[in-house]
């Protein structure tokens, strides 16, 4: 399974690491992923998903609002 969110889509980014010197070596930016399980609010069933910490945030806030979403069409395959 690769590292990406699978609501965001969000994936490792590429870059440089600049040294004092102002040398700079490859490096990539991963993605803080998380395992959750959550309920999906539609249908009531447990999904297991791999997020990153901003999906899960976002989740949290449409919570606390009250916003109706489909987690199975939130899910990109």
């Amino acid at each position: 399974m690769s590292r990406t969110c699978q609501i965001t889509g969000k994936n490792s980014a590429s870059g440089h690491k600049v040294s004092h010197s102002q040398m700079k070596t490859k490096r990539k930016f991963k993605v803080n992923l998380q395992k959750k399980n959550l309920i999906n609010p539609a249908t009531g069933l447990k999904m297991t998903v791999r997020l990153s910490t901003s999906a899960i945030r976002t989740l949290n806030k449409w919570q606390r609002e009250g916003k109706q979403y489909d987690l199975r069409e939130l899910v990109q395959k």
